[in-house]
């Protein structure tokens, strides 16, 4: 599994014009999933993400977590992660996995978070999607399982 994660003051995605999900402060997660990964993959990133010390401190350090800060995670299912680039002028989109696998492996991931304690708003998976947010710092980090 692949995440982008952004650090945000506010987040929010929309599907045919309709609110679907937002958050105020915390994380907005783009997540894409491969052939190979398994529910362990999604166990250590929900793990690693609501654990990850990236909210400053009282001194401007980063030493908080997301569970530290109360914050909430904004979550996007996002198969383009996997787009490889490499010939020719169009992505190709094989290391996807197949979107019945991949929305299972998304849904299990976003409730490991939830069961962590964190606060998860979700995209509609498979529709296309208007994302919006306010990066905060800018943080952004690319996490993988492998």
């Amino acid at each position: 599994m692949k995440v982008v994660l952004q650090r945000t003051k506010e987040a929010a995605v929309h599907v045919d014009g309709e609110c679907v999900g937002r958050i105020k402060r915390g994380v907005m997660l783009l997540v894409g999933v491969t052939h190979e990964d398994t529910i362990a993959d999604a166990a250590y990133l929900a793990e690693k993400i609501a654990h990850l010390r990236i909210f400053e401190d009282e001194n401007g350090k980063m030493n908080h977590s997301l569970k530290n800060v109360g914050g909430e995670a904004l979550s996007v299912s996002q198969f383009t992660l996997y787009g490889d680039t490499r010939k020719g002028r169009r992505p190709n989109f094989m290391n996807a996995a197949k979107p019945d696998c991949a929305k299972e492996l998304y849904k299990h991931f976003n409730q490991l978070l939830q069961e962590k304690g964190i606060h998860v708003e979700t995209g509609t998976f498979g529709a296309m999607m208007d994302v919006s947010l306010v990066n905060d710092g800018p943080v952004t980090l690319i996490l993988e399982s492998k």
